[in-house]
């Protein structure tokens, strides 16, 4: 999942923590699951592999959301 790398800004960092939990946990499982594979020097297997066209942004609308307010609050302090 695109969404599982992004790098952890001030704006990823709320919005993850705006995530529900079950997206959240699901988050977590497959980063240990990609560190553990990462630490045995092993692929994930090809019939565990998110295809392309399955792979949605979970955490874009929490993220778009987070920006929007911060952009907001940065132009209200600018009055």
């Amino acid at each position: 999942m695109r969404d599982d790398t992004l790098h952890e800004d001030d704006d990823v960092k709320e919005a993850l923590k705006r995530l529900p939990e079950h997206l959240y946990n699901q988050r977590v499982f497959r980063i240990k699951r990609a560190l553990d594979l990462s630490l045995k020097h092993q692929i994930l297997p090809k019939d565990q592999w998110v295809k392309y066209e399955e792979d949605h942004h979970y955490l874009e609308p929490y993220l778009k959301e987070v920006i929007r307010e911060r952009q907001e609050r940065e132009a209200w302090n600018k009055k």
